[in-house]
């Protein structure tokens, strides 16, 4: 008896001390994919050297974000493009939890048109490319804040001011001629 309860508490023993079985390990994904979230045709302000900063996502082949790839945004050597912090054309930058990655600090240059950054991402061996395609321009009061509406409600009253002042003009009452405003650079003129 006493040979089978040393058996069993040996047993014991043993089941006691066994490892713990090994947590289970993501399995690395079999395809990247690169999507451009933000920045694709955009049109950067050169008078002002403003941007939209580019933001890429990389997901998996289920389309599940991958943190931890490194992406790398490069700009075009010459010609319209720009640059990022000290001049640099290209950038690395990791994927945060949400598998995405911000171009910050870039910066368009002085030259006006089309161009091409280049993102690369990579991760465990794989990788994925994708172009961003934007364009430098030279944009007007217009384009860059003064609303469709603005214009609007400047034009009609710019057209009701020519109106009146067409009405007193007929009637003869020797009113002075309106006051006109019309869209574009505003400009106020007194009566002549």
């Amino acid at each position: 008896m006493l040979s089978v309860r040393a058996s069993i508490s040996t047993g014991l023993a043993a089941m006691l001390m066994l490892p713990p079985p090994a947590a289970p390990q993501a399995a690395a994904p079999a395809k990247l994919n690169l999507v451009i979230v933000e920045g694709e045709g955009a049109i950067n302000n050169i008078r002002q050297r403003t941007a939209r900063e580019p933001i890429v996502q990389v997901e998996d082949e289920n389309r599940k974000p991958v943190a931890g790839a490194v992406v790398i945004f490069t700009l075009p050597e010459s010609g319209p493009g720009g640059s990022f912090a000290g001049g640099a054309k290209s950038l690395r930058v990791v994927t945060d939890n949400q598998g995405r990655a911000v171009a910050r600090g870039f910066r368009p240059n002085k030259e006006v048109g089309k161009f091409q950054m280049r993102v690369e991402a990579s991760y465990q061996g794989m990788s994925a490319n994708a172009a961003i395609t934007q364009s430098n321009a030279v944009l007007t009061a217009a384009a860059a804040g003064i609303s469709a509406k603005t214009i609007a409600i400047i034009a009609a009253v710019g057209g009701a001011a020519a109106v009146g002042g067409a009405v007193a003009a007929t009637r003869g009452n020797g009113a002075p001629p309106p006051t006109v405003i019309t869209p574009g650079t505003p400009t106020v003129a007194g009566p002549r």
